[in-house]
């Protein structure tokens, strides 16, 4: 399992990046790519790039401030970073498709090569049909004990899962029927 921090790191370096940014640009996009369940707070990222210049991943950049004002710090990307990051992106372990990774590394797909990006969804997707066949075998012996809506629950989970192979199936679909596209290709063109 991933650790909470290597993912951020991962997403501050993808980040950076697209262009320079300070802690809060950082803070607020990071949670808009996290999603509201997993909002990020300032005692879990203000670490993360601490360790990121210390590891001279990322560099700061000082500005002057106007009298009676903080300086802004604005975070970039270094070479050392963006090997980091390519090294990150290329890896496709299990960690790579565990449910808080996989979002993080699928906003940065397109800096992917495409051998890559299959594996991570093939890989994906085989995590969750073995997690769908688990819940259903378990959906089908306990309907008989749980009420209404446990059940309801449990089949909303089983549904969201298997729209989720659904989507994973389509995109590798269109991965293998497209080798020559360039990495840039979004879900929407797929």
């Amino acid at each position: 399992m991933a650790r909470r921090g290597d993912t951020i790191e991962l997403a501050v370096l993808g980040l950076l990046h697209e262009s320079p940014m300070h802690g809060y640009e950082l803070r607020k996009r990071l949670n808009l790519m996290l999603g509201w369940g997993r909002l990020l707070s300032y005692g879990s990222l203000y670490p993360a790039l601490k360790k990121m210049l210390r590891a001279s991943w990322i560099e700061e950049q000082v500005s002057l401030a106007a009298p009676g004002r903080r300086q802004r710090i604005t975070y970039q990307v270094t070479e050392q970073g963006t090997e980091e990051f390519t090294r990150l992106m290329s890896e496709v372990g299990p960690t790579a498709w565990e449910d808080d990774n996989f979002d993080i590394r699928f906003a940065f797909f397109s800096r992917t090569d495409m051998e890559i990006r299959l594996r991570v969804l093939e890989g994906r997707r085989m995590r969750l049909q073995e997690r769908l066949e688990r819940v259903q075998s378990q959906l089908s012996m306990t309907q008989r004990e749980v009420d209404r809506y446990a059940g309801e629950l449990q089949r909303h989970g089983v549904e969201s899962v298997e729209r989720e192979v659904r989507w994973l199936s389509d995109l590798i679909n269109a991965e293998r029927s497209n080798p020559g596209d360039s990495p840039g290709v979004t879900p929407t063109q797929l």
